[in-house]
């Protein structure tokens, strides 16, 4: 099995690449589509600003290449943090940028949707994570699960069937989505220890 990570020069690979050979997976860098449009299974990491990566995803023609490997081939993805953002039709940082379009929504910051609650920005530590029923597959049943999270903005779906899990935060923040052959967390599961090791192998398990 061919697992690819996408590099795009905005995103920090190590934990990653680490976390999937500890599975005894041996993942490839993506830099170009061919790489991408050849793998099984699809990893997309990011940090940094939403506008700038998904300009230099576009740039090198990673975009049209996800596309057709995931929309189209339906070959598994998994979107981490802001690998899960850019999904969103809008991303609103510094500016309003066109993100992927793969879920019809927006991506604000946690300031704007948090209804006055006092929280910290960035959301930066260990959270509980709540996965909704159709994301339960990937998450450990029966007892709470808490991840590690690291971000400013977060995904609104228009359509809340698209959520895999929540996380409070003042209000209810979408922390996962599942949809086709598409998984994305805004927590880092490369990160977070025992339960993202889990949650990994759940995806390498994954046959949507």
């Amino acid at each position: 099995m061919t697992i690819a990570v996408v590099d795009y020069g905005a995103g920090n690979l190590t934990s990653v690449l680490k976390m999937l050979e500890r599975l005894g997976e041996e993942p490839q860098i993506a830099r170009t589509p061919e790489a991408i449009l050849a793998a099984d299974r699809i990893v997309l990491p990011g940090v940094g600003a939403a506008g700038e990566a998904v300009e230099k995803l576009r740039g090198r023609g990673l975009d049209a290449a996800l596309d057709e490997t995931v929309r189209k081939k339906g070959r598994p993805f998994l979107g981490i943090c802001l690998g899960m953002q850019l999904l969103a039709e809008r991303l609103y940082e510094f500016g309003e940028h066109r993100g992927l379009g793969w879920v019809e929504g927006e991506v604000r910051h946690i300031n704007e949707v948090v209804d006055g609650h006092d929280v910290s920005v960035p959301h930066m530590g260990w959270n509980r994570v709540d996965p909704t029923p159709s994301g339960m597959e990937f998450f450990k049943r029966g007892s709470p699960q808490e991840f590690y999270f690291a971000h400013s903005y977060t995904l609104r779906p228009s359509d809340s069937a698209v959520v895999a899990a929540y996380t409070g935060y003042g209000v209810d923040l979408v922390s996962a989505v599942r949809f086709d052959s598409v998984f994305a967390t805004q927590f880092h599961p490369e990160k977070s220890q025992v339960e993202g090791e889990k949650l990994l192998a759940a995806f390498l398990d994954w046959r949507p």
